[in-house]
């Protein structure tokens, strides 16, 4: 019986020293964080994400881990967002035209020349603003957390057989746009034509002429290497781009305050580096395209403005749910 007694009480005590282990590690499990995004190698968005996943780290001592899938490796453009809502990623880079699907309104802030320097985009969305009338009305809406706004770049217009030196040369042009109303709008008030494709397919169909041309900043221009497969390239500058970061709101919820905090500083950190080198790097491509063989041209952006700001105001459809006192509020920003 003694016997019995002493096996029972080391079974206990094993089993007991087991279940304290096993509490304790799942008291240490780190939060994880999957950010998904399309954006390419060597971008500085996406060096951003990984200076994001490192500060995170630091700061919460490893409680929280991010693990980054770029290049468009978990999911496409297409399926990012709703991988977003539905809580299959946990942080991803949304634009504006995507918000505007669910918020028509914000469709404004992506509007042709609606920003018109990186000071006014960034003093906006990374700014009061922002915190008072644009972020709540996403969190209420999509059920994210955004966390700011990156800078993209100016975007310019580069084609494959014709110059821009104007804006009627747009007419006709097949433009490769995202797949979106607000996108392809913005391309049919560029006057072009307006073609929806996937990031992913562009460089192979401005390679095989299935498209004319794209938009995107210089930065982008360079790292997704669209410069191998065009000729010119047009400094319009029609849209101060930019992208912002959005947390699943469940997930958000999930965390400590400590570690809401700590992600929300790492992503601050993050938006600088990315902003810095953006800038930087705008400041140096336009010789580098051109000594890579691209013929650069500055069409007229007074001309430019004035069609595509008609163009928009004739849109009624877009325009009326445009919150106009926001609208002024944000233009009274501009230097």
């Amino acid at each position: 019986m003694k016997r019995f007694t002493t096996i029972l009480l080391v079974l206990l005590m094993v089993s007991v020293s087991a279940w304290a282990a096993g509490s304790t590690e799942s008291a240490e499990k780190p939060v994880e964080l999957i950010f998904t995004s399309i954006s390419v190698s060597g971008d500085s968005h996406t060096e951003a994400m990984y200076v994001f996943a490192d500060k995170v780290k630091e700061l919460t001592n490893g409680s929280v881990e991010v693990k980054v899938y770029d290049n468009g490796t978990l999911f496409s453009s297409e399926n990012e967002f709703d991988a977003l809502v539905s809580g299959e990623a946990d942080i991803a880079y949304l634009s504006f035209p995507t918000i505007a699907t669910q918020i028509p309104s914000f469709s404004m802030f992506g509007s042709g020349y609606f920003f018109s320097s990186y000071e006014h985009m960034t003093a906006t969305l990374n700014g009061s603003i922002a915190d008072e009338h644009i972020w709540p009305k996403v969190r209420e809406v999509i059920n994210v957390q955004p966390l700011g706004s990156l800078y993209l770049g100016s975007r310019v217009i580069n084609t494959r057989n014709r110059p821009i030196n104007s804006y009627a040369d747009m007419e006709g042009l097949l433009l490769r746009m995202p797949n979106s109303e607000s996108w392809l709008f913005l391309g049919e008030a560029l006057g072009a034509n307006p073609t929806p494709l996937s990031f992913s397919e562009l460089y192979s169909a401005l390679q095989t002429g299935a498209v004319d041309g794209q938009d995107n900043p210089l930065p982008t221009v360079e790292s997704a290497k669209f410069y191998e497969v065009t000729k010119y390239l047009a400094l319009t500058n029609h849209v101060i781009d930019s992208v912002t970061p959005c947390v699943n709101l469940d997930k958000w919820n999930s965390m400590t305050k400590e570690q809401q905090e700590a992600v929300q500083e790492a992503m601050t950190i993050a938006i600088e580096y990315n902003d810095k080198t953006r800038l930087e790097a705008e400041a140096s491509l336009v010789e580098f395209f051109e000594g890579e063989g691209l013929t650069v041209t500055t069409p007229d952006i007074n001309e430019f403005r004035e069609n595509v700001q008609a163009a928009y105001a004739a849109n009624t459809k877009m325009v009326s749910s445009w919150d106009m006192d926001l609208y002024e509020q944000v233009q009274s920003l501009a230097k």
